[in-house]
């Protein structure tokens, strides 16, 4: 089972379109329903909640139907373009929402989303889990898993970058039908991408696949402390991201301002955006040459933590609509964070090999099935307190058709600039203090499990 370059680019194209879609839908509901729709914010929050824990269980579920599918078009093919053209439909329902308001629109979005979820998670599943199916080959398979993950977030920087001005442009200053506009178009440019990356990536018989329950998944990561230090790390790294990243559009609208805040915000996303890949591809290999992973990790949780202050900082010092001093203060935040993302992988695959030593079980696909589980309910969290947030602060959200910057009080700006930068402190310093205590997979000590791993011995000699 050769992998082709043919096949590697549709595969990576299929992870640009379907990455786009769920950018879209991370990044905006709650600025679309919230402050165009007029829906309250805490509502709005407890709804994405409920749907992304609901989906991060739902997960192993698909995975395990998944599994048991046998098709003359094969076992992932299948449920990809179904889920694909189902979560295109919904996609462009949820940003086309119809005229309506009150009990009437909530009850519109709490099913439109739920479902959204559902049907992203019917091709998203299968999308990850057809590698194995693609080609037998190790290097292969990494080559594949790299593609994917780069190429996903080719397709969430895209939507990062140049939904608002997008916006804009096809609503003519109308917010409301600029997102419906915005919707359509990507949820065409989502189903070309994945039925090109079907005609493409061909798939092969690789038999009976094992499957893990919900039951399953915790019992693993429970039996290895390190693996579940490493999920709280990914918890809470993740969740303060998506904090900031549903709270800066109000930012940059409410407190930064001017009839330019589009503009802005879109060149702080890119910078953010750029310096996340830098500190992923050029920042932590040089790092890793002078130091090591442990120290690299507790370098770059402070370094984000330094770049939340300073935010802080230059806001009441009176600087909050100093674009350049901003991006320079997230580009702390992003890099550090790109940083982190490559660790917590690394963390968790060192996780593995320790679980297998102490237990002799190795449960690479349950533990790293926790990470995606771990990543949907932070956001999903995260999401919940950004509703409560904007709610306490008493954000008073633009709901005219002209998308009128309203004036906010003292109090709710101040809200808002806590908001966006003390919880996410207050979360990273959690993961630093658990990490320092507890975290013992130094590079040498993994380097020492690998080698016992390979001399063949018992795993009852770990302690």
């Amino acid at each position: 089972m050769k992998l082709t370059r043919s096949q590697t680019a549709a595969f990576g194209i299929g992870a640009v379109g379907k990455d786009m879609v769920y950018a879209l839908s991370a990044s905006y509901v709650m600025y679309f329903y919230q402050d165009i729709l007029g829906l309250p914010s805490t509502f709005v929050g407890l709804i994405l909640m409920i749907a992304r824990v609901f989906d991060a269980f739902n997960d192993p579920f698909m995975g395990i139907l998944v599994a048991k599918t046998r098709t003359r078009w094969g076992r992932f093919r299948p449920w990809l373009i179904s889920g694909t053209v189902l979560n295109a439909f919904v996609l462009y329902a949820l940003f086309a929402a119809p005229d309506m308001s009150g009990t009437g629109l909530m009850v519109y979005f709490s099913v439109i989303y739920i479902l959204w979820g559902v049907t992203y998670t019917m091709m998203d599943i299968p999308y990850w889990s057809m590698i194995p199916a693609v080609t037998d080959t190790p290097k292969d398979r990494e080559n594949l898993s790299v593609v994917g993950r780069t190429c996903a977030g080719v397709g969430s920087a895209v939507i990062q970058v140049g939904t608002l001005l997008a916006v804009a442009a096809l609503g003519g200053g109308n917010e409301r039908a600029g997102f419906g506009r915005i919707a359509l178009i990507v949820a065409a440019v989502f189903v070309a991408a994945e039925v090109f990356c079907c005609a493409k990536v061909r798939e092969h018989d690789i038999g009976r696949m094992e499957t893990s329950s919900v039951g399953e998944m915790f019992k693993a990561l429970f039996r290895n402390d390190q693996a579940m230090i490493t999920v709280l790390a990914i918890l809470l790294i993740n969740g303060a991201l998506y904090l900031t990243s549903n709270l800066v559009i109000y930012f940059f609208k409410y407190d930064f301002g001017g009839t330019g805040w589009m503009g802005s915000y879109t060149m702080f996303t890119t910078v953010g955006g750029a310096c996340q890949i830098l500190g992923m591809m050029v920042v932590y290999p040089l790092l890793h040459k002078k130091l090591g992973n442990t120290s690299i990790f507790k370098i770059a949780l402070t370094l984000a933590m330094a770049g939340y202050a300073l935010i802080l900082a230059v806001c009441f010092l009176g600087f909050s609509s100093n674009l350049i001093l901003l991006c320079v203060c997230g580009a702390l935040v992003f890099a550090a964070n790109g940083i982190l993302t490559v660790l917590t992988t690394v963390f968790l695959s060192s996780s593995v090999d320790y679980g297998q030593l102490k237990t002799g079980r190795r449960e690479e696909s349950v533990i790293f099935s926790m990470q995606t589980f771990v990543v949907k309910a932070a956001s999903g969290v995260a999401v919940f307190i950004t509703g409560i947030g904007l709610d306490v602060i008493g954000l008073v959200g633009d709901t005219s058709e002209t998308g009128a910057v309203v004036a906010q009080s003292a109090s709710t700006i101040t809200g808002l600039r806590l908001l966006m930068t003390i919880l996410p402190i207050l979360g990273l310093t959690v993961a630093f203090i658990f990490f320092v205590r507890k975290f013992t997979l130094t590079d040498s000590r993994v380097q020492e499990i690998a080698d016992t791993l390979r001399g063949g011995k018992t795993p009852a000699a770990e302690k």
